[in-house]
């Protein structure tokens, strides 16, 4: 049966990596958490639960929305600047970041946020209505409906569409392959460089995430950017920033895009004070000094931070105002015109116009 013919059963859609350990209960194999459940019991996540002796996916096809973005606000700032991309969540997490800026939709515990129903296909059906280049899995992680993200992507791919994740990269080993195979591209967030702050700040282990990035750089052809929420106090010393940037740069290579991007008070973290754009800027520099090639700055208007630059000469080679394409001079084959240097991502002969706009899509 296709993603296309089913509907979700009320019981939810059964979940593809789970296991029934020796005390009966059933263990999830999604995710690092390994949540073992009892009957009615809900994940660490809280989409997906034990029902009638199996894992199901309680939000397989329903959505909290569907909105035209531009693709850099994913961010994605070398994989096809310009276009559109129909972008879209569910509920829940399997962190718990105190500083989520999208906490009404993660931490959700009400179905009535999921409010718009809709098959893969139909999905990729309306991208390609809009003109959408893309599809992102975004808004809340799609590894915890990794089952629907998967099967939405690969009905994109048979309509001509690609799919994007944006994670934070917490998936278990034995379903990285399988959640990544159908994407062209994913931001992964690398929400700091020590275990202290994975464990105190997000719930989560760092190595995990260096596991999943080092996964999808060399073992996948997904295009994949970086992106660090840079916090006050927490996250933002040189010492932290330059181990990070020197790891990317090491592990991942120079040409890996790396966003920085500002933070401002909510959640649980309405206590401190938004990221000022200089420290930003530090960021960007010790990235720059670290041999890191493409280094952006978000959340903040910087002509600099936003501008893709020529690693050989300097020029500047796409310029941009915030998510807008102000000039574009890379070939289509993505090669500087003044040095011939080679700029690594996804490209085309010319920039999509979609501009900052941002359009709410009825499904």
């Amino acid at each position: 049966m296709t993603a296309a013919s089913r509907r979700v059963p009320l019981g939810g859609d059964p979940a593809r990596w789970w296991h029934t350990i020796e005390d009966g209960r059933v263990q999830c194999d999604l995710c690092p958490r390994h949540c073992r459940l009892r009957e009615g019991q809900r994940g660490f996540c809280f989409v997906r639960m034990r029902r009638a002796d199996r894992l199901v996916l309680d939000s397989y096809g329903r959505s909290s929305g569907f909105c035209l973005d531009p693709v850099e606000k994913k961010p994605l700032a070398h994989f096809h600047p310009g276009t559109s991309v129909l972008s879209f969540g569910t509920a829940g997490c399997n962190l718990a970041c105190k500083f989520c800026q999208n906490w009404e939709i993660s931490t959700s515990r009400q179905w009535d946020t999921l409010a718009a129903e809709a098959s893969p296909e139909t999905i990729a059906r309306v991208a390609t209505q809009h003109g959408a280049r893309s599809v992102a899995f975004t808004y809340n992680d799609p590894v915890i409906f990794a089952e629907y993200a998967i099967d939405t992507a690969w009905a994109c791919r048979q309509a001509g569409i690609e799919p994007i994740a944006v994670t934070a990269g917490y998936i278990a080993e034995g379903a990285r392959e399988e959640f990544f195979a159908p994407m062209a591209a994913a931001n992964i967030d690398l929400k700091g460089f020590t275990e202290e702050f994975y464990r105190q700040v997000t719930g989560a282990r760092l190595e995990v995430v260096l596991d999943t990035l080092r996964f999808a750089v060399h073992e996948t052809g997904v295009w994949t950017e970086i992106t660090t929420l840079v916090i006050p106090g927490l996250n933002d010393s040189d010492r932290e920033l330059s181990r990070l940037c020197e790891w990317v740069a090491g592990e991942l290579g120079p040409d890996i895009p790396l966003h920085f991007s500002a933070f401002h008070p909510d959640n649980r973290m309405r206590d401190i004070p938004p990221t000022p754009a200089s420290t930003l800027r530090r960021a960007r520099r010790i990235a720059r000094q670290a041999g890191l090639h493409h280094v952006y700055i978000g959340n903040v208007h910087d002509a600099a931070g936003d501008t893709t630059w020529c690693p050989g000469c300097g020029a500047a080679l796409i310029v941009r105002d915030w998510y807008q394409i102000l000039d574009y001079r890379l070939t289509a084959d993505g090669h500087c015109p003044d040095c011939g240097s080679a700029i690594a991502g996804r490209w085309q002969d010319r920039a999509g116009d979609f501009g900052r706009r941002r359009i709410p899509v009825r499904i």
